[in-house]
């Protein structure tokens, strides 16, 4: 299994997951010109995609969605309440596939499972991706508050793409209206640095080879800060794996997940 994410923030989100000449796009937050631009840019090929998995429907994470299931001609997978609010703008000739809580749908060499998460979406979910060699992947965007279902669905994972979308204190002095803070920071807004950290730090263990911090805020957030929080919540753990902070403008490097690095980056960019 290998790990590329296409870009992670404020202004749209999406990675591509592949495994035995198969691929799943987890969110589509970007124009179809755009994913097929980044995909570009990180030397994945898009004709390997085999379905596209939502976590919920905010713009940010399914923005391109409806046009790349229609050119691909691939299913969308989403929870009920997720396609629900996506209806008009999938297409018709497409299949949409529902995402039942803890319920397994196998697409190609994968298996996809969600668990409910608290986020002020209509139904959104955290997404557990395994493949045919038991390698599992979570991607838990836009979760709001670490609940007891997240925390289980974060166990025996070989890695981790998790939300640090922003620091308590930059927020607090950030110039968003008091509602926007409120909301941000509180149960069914996003995960600050130090939540994030804690929620990593409960899920290490030796074979967790890969964690990402993904969705930081640009305007209340930076990666030295979000990275140096999640190093110290792992100090004494038996983490031994890599750290990356996804960025916005630029795809990570391809990942392979279950491998772990004895390394921390800020950053993977891919080399052009």
């Amino acid at each position: 299994m290998r790990l590329t994410v296409l870009g992670s923030g404020s202004r749209g989100n999406a990675l591509l997951v592949e495994s035995d000449g198969a691929a799943l796009l987890v969110d589509a937050g970007f124009s179809f010109k755009d994913l097929l631009r980044r995909c570009a840019a990180a030397g994945c090929d898009p004709s390997l995609v085999r379905a596209i998995v939502l976590t919920h429907e905010h713009g940010d994470h399914a923005r391109g969605a409806p046009r790349a299931a229609a050119v691909w001609g691939v299913p969308v997978l989403a929870s009920p309440g997720t396609l629900t609010a996506l209806v008009g703008r999938l297409p018709r000739n497409g299949s949409a596939v529902p995402l039942r809580a803890s319920r397994p749908v196998v697409v190609a060499p994968f298996s996809v499972t969600a668990y409910p998460t608290a986020h002020d979406a209509a139904d959104p979910v955290m997404i557990v991706v395994e493949d045919a060699d038991g390698r599992r992947l979570g991607v838990a965007y836009d979760v709001g508050s670490a609940t007891s279902a997240l925390r289980h669905a974060l166990r025996g994972l070989d890695a981790l793409v998790v939300e640090a979308n922003h620091d308590e204190v930059m927020l607090r002095a950030s110039a968003y209206p008091a509602s926007v803070r409120s909301r941000i920071a509180g149960h069914g807004g996003h995960l600050s640095n130090r939540e994030a950290a804690l929620l990593v730090a409960e899920a290490a263990h030796p074979e967790l080879g890969t964690v990402v911090l993904a969705h930081l805020s640009d305007r209340c957030n930076r990666p030295d800060l979000a990275l140096r929080e999640v190093e110290r919540s792992l100090q004494g753990s038996t983490f031994c794996g890599r750290i990356v902070v996804a960025a916005q403008d630029v795809p990570t490097a391809s990942i392979d997940v279950g491998t772990p690095a004895l390394q921390l980056s800020l950053a993977l960019p891919r080399r052009r």
